[in-house]
């Protein structure tokens, strides 16, 4: 429903902007401009989504072997220590802990076809813990938060959009991005926490925590210590041998375990055309949107308002161009990716502005969307701290995505 208004809106601002531009500046360009719009944004966004058919199906394959191997379950595993801390109003040894594990695992290694039923089964049995079930319980807070803030090892998305707009380095985006969403989450957690007066100075979470800053720190200082050129190198260097890594890891997990990682391969792969296919109707609606709201001239006067008051305090106001990624994600997952392929598109990929929208775009996740599909699916209607603390995880997000931009690409 939001991205409805926000559609519609797209269409009626660009009208009356254009119609003020013709009647009070004389401007018969604008029309036929904004006509010209739609149709070449309704080809890029065909010619996207059919050169996405091949590194999407790779991937799914790929992640397809990790899930049937097992990969999500160690995860899971690994993550039980620190969330039975996170979640004290969960009995211990309830099955819900199954799912939120799950869940969080499958979000991690960015498997949104397996991490969306468990969140929703994981929503089902926090509900039955839950005294007031027209109010979200502080469990589902914190895990919707978690979901929220879009904490993922591998944004495979966003590289195969980089790869398919010409970037030299898809994979460049990817220790930022890593930065980025860690900063998201560990923001939403330390939030959501005093919200709920969860104690987070216990033994499990200060050392997992603190190691995790620990870790982060020794990666952001190691990488300032290096000039722009050896960084970049060094930066997707790394990426492709963890991406690499994980790749084979995933083959050897299906292996141990006896899975036909041919087969496994293939039934992921399939859907790699079904996704690019069905992608396709969403991705031109908003990208046509996005490109009449752009030639009328609207956008410049949005970007230029924002860039304004950026600069009237004397900060650097390059980021300013990549922001409509950052204002649209919290709102709609699809319009956030239209304006970082419109991004790509208008500024180059592997300009400062194309790659922040990317890092923009994989350091959070799509706050009202989740909140409105996995609250809607239990029938809560209060959610409480809900919005506030997935916002400021998200803000947190964007302000780490900006320095950490202007640390490795500026």
């Amino acid at each position: 429903m939001v991205l409805n208004y926000i559609w519609v809106a797209f269409f009626l601002i660009a009208f009356i902007i254009a119609a003020a531009k013709l009647v009070f500046m004389g401007d018969y360009d604008v029309f036929p401009a904004m006509m010209d719009s739609t149709f070449s944004s309704s080809k890029t966004a065909f010619e996207i989504s059919l050169g996405l058919t091949g590194v999407l199906s790779l991937w799914l394959g790929v992640m397809k072997v990790g899930e049937k191997g097992g990969v999500v379950n160690v995860l899971a595993k690994v993550l039980s220590p620190v969330f039975t801390k996170l979640f004290p109003d969960i009995p211990k040894g309830h099955p819900v802990t199954g799912s939120i594990f799950m869940n969080i695992a499958a979000n991690m290694l960015g498997l949104d076809n397996a991490a969306t039923p468990l969140g929703l089964k994981a929503m089902e049995q926090m509900q039955e813990l839950n005294t007031k079930k027209d109010t979200a319980s502080n469990p589902m807070i914190m895990f919707l938060v978690l979901n929220t803030s879009g904490l993922t090892l591998i944004p495979v998305s966003i590289m195969v959009y980089r790869a398919q707009m010409g970037a030299a380095q898809p994979t460049d985006i990817f220790i930022p991005i890593l930065l980025a969403t860690f900063f998201s989450t560990l923001a939403g957690i330390i939030i959501t926490s005093l919200f709920q007066r969860i104690n987070v100075l216990n033994r499990t979470i200060l050392l997992t925590l603190g190691g995790a800053c620990a870790v982060v720190a020794a990666i952001i200082w190691g990488f300032s210590q290096m000039s722009p050129d050896t960084m970049n190198k060094v930066s997707t260097t790394t990426a492709n041998i963890l991406l690499m890594t994980i790749i084979t890891g995933f083959i050897l997990a299906g292996v141990r375990k006896k899975v036909n990682v041919y087969d496994a391969f293939i039934e992921g792969a399939k859907d790699g055309f079904t996704t690019a296919v069905r992608i396709i109707p969403y991705l031109v609606a908003i990208l046509v949107g996005i490109g009449v709201f752009r030639a009328s001239g609207a956008m410049d006067m949005l970007i230029g308002g924002m860039r304004w008051c950026v600069e009237v305090t004397g900060a650097n106001a390059e980021w300013v161009d990549a922001m409509p990624t950052a204002l649209m994600k919290p709102l709609s997952g699809s319009g956030a990716r239209g304006m970082m392929v419109d991004a790509m598109t208008t500024y180059g990929a592997d300009s400062f502005v194309g790659r922040l929208s990317c890092v923009f775009q994989g350091s959070t996740d799509t706050t009202f969307y989740i909140l409105a599909v996995y609250f809607g699916s239990v029938g809560v209607s209060r959610t409480r701290h809900a919005v506030t603390c997935g916002l400021l995880a998200d803000f947190a997000g964007v302000i780490a995505a900006i320095a950490i931009c202007y640390l490795f690409f500026a």
